[in-house]
């Protein structure tokens, strides 16, 4: 079976991500290569690395363009995502790489993002523990619009899910800091991003519980939970250009100990392919999930403050966007999940 897949927002780090995962996909054919301002270019003077790509022309981001896939993945602005979606037929599977599908609340929604809400659509994190034994995962099948969710959200609900899920921490005092790299903010130039400001810094931002991934974090859990869990988050910028280092933290239940904390992680992820629990005493690196759709996760018991830390690494455009939109169009499509995810880490 061959899936065609059109792409909109080519010309950015999630769009050329997307290409370059389906670009080694057994099972689906590109189509349409479309964006805004660089329509018209040749899709090798704007993602130079994709050269079995480069000679494509990107076309306009319309309805029309987009239509006649089986697959449209939108890696579009906040905000641009739900009019394109609205025009596109009920049997294509859309996938959203953009915020506007992702939160169940209107009210968080407009608070953080002060535009009309959208809709929610079914998320895209498939090994995230929803309760109760269950997986995000059996909500994607042959779903038709999936919402893939945010790159600091998608580490630290791996990171600290399977706790809540099995009832072991508790709900409130949930303290969350992310080292991103910069692709993180997009390619569109920035002069707090430029090489200079960067290298050999690094440097807080949406500090104070502003950050637009707060209520994400904060939903993902309370789902696993069954109950609300507030949440502290704080991003920080890295000098690096890929990958996300996650420390979450969390109060334990009383009479919760390590062995107790370790065995719901091991078994939350157990027959996972892209998860791993670390072996005890090492400690994820972002080099080791450079370029893959794979999540690296070792944890503690801090004895003495009664709480959990947990450490997770993802590449924020891959397992973060990219590959987590290619493993959701798999389970929605029936296709073998890994299916186009088979790289693994660079290092060096």
């Amino acid at each position: 079976m061959t899936i065609t897949a059109a792409v909109s927002g080519a010309s950015g780090y999630a769009g050329g991500e997307v290409l370059r995962l389906l670009a080694n996909h057994p099972d689906v054919e590109i189509g349409a290569i479309t964006a805004h301002s660089s329509a018209g270019s040749r899709l090798g003077e704007l993602q130079p690395h994709l050269l079995s790509l480069a000679d494509r022309v990107i076309v306009e981001t319309t309805a029309e363009n987009l239509a006649g896939h089986d697959v449209v993945f939108l890696a579009l602005p906040h905000g641009a995502s739900a009019e394109v979606a609205a025009a596109l037929p009920e049997g294509t599977l859309v996938i959203d790489a953009g915020a506007d599908h992702r939160l169940e609340d209107p009210e968080a929604w407009f608070r953080f993002y002060r535009s009309e809400h959208a809709g929610t659509w079914p998320y895209g994190l498939p090994e995230l523990p929803t309760g109760g034994g269950a997986k995000q995962r059996d909500k994607l099948v042959g779903a038709r619009r999936i919402a893939v969710p945010g790159c600091y959200p998608t580490s630290a609900l791996l990171a600290l899910t399977p706790g809540f899920a099995a009832g072991l921490l508790e709900p409130e005092d949930v303290v969350i800091v992310s080292a991103s790299g910069t692709s993180g903010a997009g390619k569109s130039a920035k002069p707090h991003l430029l090489g200079s400001e960067v290298m050999g810094s690094m440097s807080p931002y949406g500090v104070g519980g502003g950050h637009r991934h707060t209520p994400e974090i904060e939903q993902g859990l309370s789902n696993a939970a069954g109950a609300p869990v507030s949440v502290s988050f704080t991003p920080t910028l890295a000098p690096m250009s890929r990958g996300i280092l996650t420390t979450a933290t969390a109060r334990v239940k009383p009479g919760v100990g390590a062995a107790q904390l370790r065995a719901a992680w091991d078994e939350a992820y157990a027959g996972e392919s892209f998860i791993h629990i670390l072996p005890e005493g090492q400690w994820p690196a972002t080099q080791m999930v450079v370029g893959s759709n794979h999540a690296a996760i070792q944890l503690a018991f801090d004895e003495h403050a009664g709480r959990v830390i947990v450490s997770s690494v993802i590449d924020n455009l891959t397992k973060g966007t990219a590959g987590g939109a290619v493993q959701s169009m798999n389970i929605a499509l029936g296709l073998p999940e890994g299916a186009g995810l088979a790289q693994l880490g660079v290092a060096p």
